[in-house]
C-alpha cells in the first residue's frame, strides 16, 4: 500500500501520505525517528516499486477522500526513489492539488534530486545540527554524507527552487539544544534562507529510548536565537482517512507502522468501523504493544518494536 491517510498534519492540514520506498530505508538513522532505527542505510537511488502503480494508488486515494496536500514522505527518505520527479509531475497534472515533499535534505547535493523535486509546491527539509559533530550524533547519516555536503545541497536547492521551503529543526535534550549549537544552527539557516522555520520536539516514541524533549524554557531560547521560528510542540488532532482499509485491525496496523497512534486515536479508529474491542483483542493476540512517551500511551505494532 503506497498511500496512507489523509492523516492530520500540524503543518499541512489533511495530508495524503505517499511512500515510494520500502519501510525503514533511509540515508539517516536519526535518534528521534518515530519509525525506529533504519534497517537499510543507503544513498543509492532506486526504482523500488512500479511508478505507475504508485500513481494509480494516489489517484484512487484522492478520489475517496478530501486532501489538502499530496505529501511524499513515507517510511524513510523519499528522495531515494528514482521516480520521484515523474511521480510529482504526473500527480500535479492528474489531480491539481499542491504537492509537498518531507525530506531529510541529505541528498540535495545531487543535481538529479534537486531537479526531481523542483515541481513540488512545498519542500520540508530537516536541519537538526549546525556542526559535523552534532550532525553525526543526532542524524547518524550514511558515511558518505558529511555536514558540509548536506548544507551545501540545501543552499544550492534554495537558489534553484521557486516554491516554498519550510525548514524543520528537531530539538533533542542534551544533543542540539545548547546555546552554542543553537547559534551554529542559526548560522546555517541564514545561509539556506528558508521561507519558514519550524522548531519541533519528539512527540511520538523515538528510535532511542533516551531521547527526550528539551524543557519549555530551552524551546523559547531556541526561538529567540534562531529568530522568526515557529514552535510546534503540541500533538496533532483530527481524523485519519480510513477509506482504503477493510477493517479496524488493518487500519490500526497500517497507520500505526507509519504514524504511531495514541490510545485514544486507535479507539477512534475502531469506533469508526463499529468494531469496539478491536484494540484490546490485538493486545491479547500480542499484535500491539504499549509504549509510554511524554506521559502519553502509544500503541505500536509488535513487529515494529522488534524491528528496531
Amino acid at each position: 500500500m503506497y498511500t496512507y491517510g489523509p492523516v492530520p498534519s500540524r503543518r499541512l492540514g489533511h495530508s495524503l501520505g505517499v511512500s515510494p520506498i520500502p519501510p525503514k530505508t533511509c540515508s539517516y538513522s536519526c535518534v528521534y525517528c518515530q519509525l525506529g532505527r533504519t534497517k537499510h542505510l543507503q544513498i543509492e537511488r532506486k526504482s523500488f516499486y512500479a511508478k505507475e502503480d504508485i500513481l494509480s494508488g494516489i489517484t484512487k486515494s484522492v478520489k475517496a477522500s478530501k486532501s489538502d496536500y499530496i505529501t511524499f514522505a513515507g517510511d524513510g527518505e523519499p528522495t531515494l526513489c528514482r521516480d520521484l520527479g515523474w511521480l510529482i509531475h504526473y500527480t500535479k497534472i492528474k489531480l491539481r492539488l499542491p504537492v509537498a515533499v518531507i525530506t531529510n535534505g541529505s541528498l540535495l547535493f545531487l543535481k538529479d534530486v534537486r531537479l526531481d523535486i523542483k515541481e513540488a509546491d512545498v519542500v520540508l527539509p530537516t536541519l537538526d545540527a549546525g556542526s559535523e559533530k552534532i550532525f553525526r550524533h543526532i542524524n547518524r547519516p550514511h558515511v558518505d554524507i558529511g555536514f558540509n555536503t548536506m548544507l551545501g545541497g540545501l543552499i544550492d536547492f534554495r537558489s534553484e527552487f521557486s516554491g516554498q521551503i519550510w525548514l524543520e529543526v528537531m530539538l533533542v535534550k542534551g544533543l542540539n539544544d545548547s546555546e552554542e549549537e543553537l547559534f551554529n544552527i542559526r548560522k546555517a539557516i541564514d545561509l539556506i534562507k528558508p521561507d519558514r522555520v519550524y522548531i519541533v520536539t519528539p512527540i511520538r516514541p523515538p528510535a532511542e529510548p533516551w531521547v527526550k524533549a528539551p524543557a519549555p524554557e530551552i524551546i523559547l531560547k531556541a526561538q529567540q536565537i534562531i529568530g522568526d521560528a515557529m514552535s510546534i510542540t503540541e500533538m496533532e488532532s483530527g481524523e485519519f482517512g480510513l477509506h482504503e482499509f477493510t477493517d479496524a485491525y488493518q487500519a490500526i496496523m497500517e497507520i500505526g507502522s507509519r504514524h504511531p497512534l495514541r490510545r485514544e486515536q486507535a479507539v477512534e479508529i475502531e469506533n469508526a468501523f463499529s468494531a469496539p474491542g478491536t484494540v484490546e483483542k490485538m493486545f491479547k493476540e500480542k499484535k500491539l504493544v504499549n509504549v509510554d512517551f511524554n506521559g502519553k500511551e502509544y500503541l505500536l505494532p509488535s513487529y515494529f518494536i522488534r524491528g528496531k
